[in-house]
């Protein structure tokens, strides 16, 4: 557990102090707002050691499906959380940390909220789980929603796809984008580029303030990248 929120949350934790301002005020916007939000969106935002990628589905039958990937930059593992909510109720969670020990999470709640399943495996070996680790998996389930709530609410819009060079790249959905980057980010880009015979993958963030780099990868992000039809 102690691994878990070092490799996983502790950045999770930085962005959610920086975001609680925004997390806020937005959801006081959407009150007063009328424009209806997409029903599939797909944005993150940078911790302090790596990159958040949140996909997230809200279904007319009041489910909400949500994809959460932690990438570190350097040191660290890459951390996967998957979450079912229904009626704001949270019913699924699932997390996979890639570790020298790879650690998986299932939980199930019933539609009171009591657990109704639960499974931890820690290198293929399983394990139990306090009521405390429990509690604590459900209250960053409800902050990972809170923040993709005020990131979509923002219009903060995340793109993957390969890079074609001329500041522009091919998305997951097959279109040719300008990727709008400041100097620095697209020098490393280009430094990563030129250590690749095929086009690197990169991440970014476009919102009404601006373009932000998210990731730059020699694996094809999309190859896994969630999809609305089948999310």
């Amino acid at each position: 557990m102690n691994r878990y929120c070092r490799g996983a949350f502790t950045p999770l934790l930085f962005g959610w102090r920086r975001l609680a301002a925004l997390v806020g005020t937005l959801l006081l916007c959407a009150c007063s707002s009328q424009q209806k939000l997409p029903p599939f969106t797909a944005s993150g935002y940078i911790a302090d050691q790596g990159a958040v990628r949140i996909w997230r589905k809200d279904s007319s039958d009041d489910n909400t499906h949500i994809l959460a990937v932690f990438s570190p930059w350097r040191e660290g593992v890459t951390t996967v959380g998957e979450y079912r909510w229904h009626n704001d109720q949270l019913i699924f969670l699932e997390l996979n940390i890639a570790d020298k020990n790879p650690e998986q999470v299932k939980l199930r709640f019933a539609s009171n909220g009591e657990l109704s399943f639960m499974q931890r495996e820690v290198n293929a070996q399983k394990q139990q789980l306090s009521e405390d680790q429990i509690a604590l998996y459900h209250y960053r389930a409800r902050q990972i929603k809170e923040v993709s709530e005020a990131l979509r609410i923002g219009h903060v819009v995340l793109h993957q796809g390969r890079w074609n060079g001329n500041n522009t790249a091919t998305t997951c959905e097959g279109a040719v984008m300008p990727v709008q980057l400041d100097n620095e980010s697209l020098r490393v880009i280009e430094q990563r580029q030129n250590r690749s015979i095929s086009p690197v993958s990169i991440a970014w963030l476009e919102a009404p303030e601006g373009s932000q780099l998210l990731l730059v990868a020699y694996e094809n992000f999309c190859t896994w990248q969630p999809k609305a039809d089948d999310f």
